[in-house]
């Protein structure tokens, strides 16, 4: 079950990490098809509501939600904590297809 897990998340990825374009300050209002049970307003200047958007983009998201409603910069920021935040699916294919993220190199860029 894992691997057909893994090919749905990465079906979803962006190309490269540059594709994510998404706000990096303000209120980020998600669709309901994205967040359907709680909030769907996340003020990204505030930590916690900034990693429960990122979380639900993660898990939820289609490739047109990722590359819409992520920042780049803002992702491989945050990367070190959201990281033990999300599924083992989900972060193995992030950090297996953006080095950007892999822990060793996000703990020198910060």
């Amino acid at each position: 079950m894992g691997e057909l897990r893994r090919a749905g998340f990465t079906r979803r990825l962006p190309f490269e990490l540059s594709e994510l374009h998404g706000p990096a300050h303000g209120t980020v209002s998600l669709p309901l098809h994205l967040a359907w049970s709680g909030l769907t307003e996340f003020d990204l200047g505030r930590p916690r509501l900034r990693m429960s958007c990122y979380r639900i983009l993660l898990a939820e998201g289609q490739h047109d939600d990722l590359v819409h409603y992520l920042n780049r910069e803002r992702l491989i920021a945050i990367w070190p904590v959201l990281r033990t935040l999300i599924s083992r699916d989900i972060r193995d294919v992030w950090e297996s297809a953006f080095g950007e993220l892999t822990p060793s190199l996000t703990a020198q860029a910060t």
